[in-house]
């Protein structure tokens, strides 16, 4: 029974020497640590930072990516959808139909909400 998990062990072991491996040859063969003040010093935008790292952000900076990733997943599945369409019938066509319908009522949120109106 245990000898058909020994593909398996091998497997993780040769996985786990090759992800060390890189982490070691990348990070202190390659490029080795001098570090100085200046790569050390907070840095943001060629000065010193002015305000707290948590700050809150505008609730319009989550509705545009809200916006994108509604564009980004209907773009993705329209076109492998479009090539299939032949194969998948009528049923790929209900499918997607109300796909897009919650794509639009996202959008319409989002319209709603005034993300697309830039100042």
């Amino acid at each position: 029974m245990l000898e058909n998990y020994l593909p398996v062990l091998i497997f993780l072991i040769i996985g786990m020497l090759v992800g060390v491996g890189a982490i070691f040859i990348g990070g202190f063969v390659l490029a080795p640590s001098k570090p100085d003040e200046a790569k050390n010093s907070p840095f943001e935008c060629g000065f010193e930072a002015f305000e707290d790292a948590r700050m809150k952000f505008d609730v319009r900076y989550y509705l545009v990516a809200i916006l994108f990733i509604i564009f980004d997943l209907e773009i993705a599945f329209l076109f492998p959808w479009a090539v299939a369409l032949d194969t998948i019938g009528g049923f790929g066509l209900i499918a997607m139909a109300i796909f897009l319908g919650i794509l639009v009522i996202g959008f319409i949120y989002e319209w709603k909400k005034g993300a697309l109106e830039w100042e």
